[in-house]
């Protein structure tokens, strides 16, 4: 209509057309333009870049000889991520592969304590740290306190999390583009020769534009990864 303003509040493919008569309404018209706003979200954009190697681990010996999860070595700083990601990895490999048995981090650790190998373990681990190697007369002991055959060591090399503004108004950031990568390994080792059975990388990258204030969770992209390697598996 000639000679009148409206105002269109966009969120989630509607479009609400007001008249705006006075301060007071164009004042609430803004807060609930900015409420909309951060209410609404895009589709959340993935990439990842599995890849992976297959040694002498078969499908037939991972279900008749299991699987447990060691301490994950990490980055500086990502230190309290550890136990998440070994627990995101072992409950998926769970889901996936019921067929396996698989001991999560914290029964491996149990199995080893139980067993009177703590120091064993905690040496075992630190020259891991600095070598990439598994000392195959320990990673054994580990594995018979355990009950299995095969040992899965991951492996955090990068992680990062954050936020790009796209849209602000007076000075308020109302549109964000919340983003997080992951880059990690994962290694199964086979105790009985000490060799590596079966290895894969994966780097996921994960975003999406949003109004609301919460970084995007280190679990979004762990569980992507611990998905896209646990399926490579044999």
């Amino acid at each position: 209509m000639p000679g009148r303003r409206f105002f269109f509040a966009l969120c989630s493919n509607r479009a609400v057309r007001i008249s705006p008569r006075s301060a007071l309404t164009r004042a609430a018209l803004l807060a609930a333009a900015l409420l909309c706003l951060q209410a609404c979200s895009s589709t959340l954009q993935v990439y990842s870049a599995p890849e992976h190697e297959t040694r002498s681990l078969t499908q037939a010996s991972l279900r008749d000889d299991g699987i447990a999860f060691l301490t994950p070595s990490t980055i500086t700083g990502q230190e309290e991520d550890k136990q998440t990601l070994a627990y995101l990895f072992a409950t998926t490999l769970k889901a996936r592969r019921p067929d396996v048995r698989t001991l999560p981090l914290s029964e491996t650790i149990g199995a080893v304590n139980r067993a009177g190998l703590a120091e064993l373990y905690r040496s075992m681990y630190r020259d891991y740290r600095d070598t990439a190697v598994f000392d195959v007369s320990l990673l054994r002991r580990v594995a018979q306190a355990a009950g299995v055959r095969y040992l899965a060591q991951l492996k955090l090399s990068q992680m990062q999390q954050g936020a790009r503004g796209r849209l602000g108004l007076l000075g308020l950031s109302i549109l964000n583009t919340q983003y997080a990568s992951i880059r990690l390994s994962l290694q199964v080792w086979d105790s009985r020769d000490g060799s590596i059975a079966w290895e894969g990388i994966d780097e996921v990258t994960m975003a999406m534009d949003t109004g609301l204030e919460q970084p995007m969770p280190f679990r979004s992209v762990a569980e992507r990864a611990a998905q896209d390697l646990v399926a490579r598996l044999p």
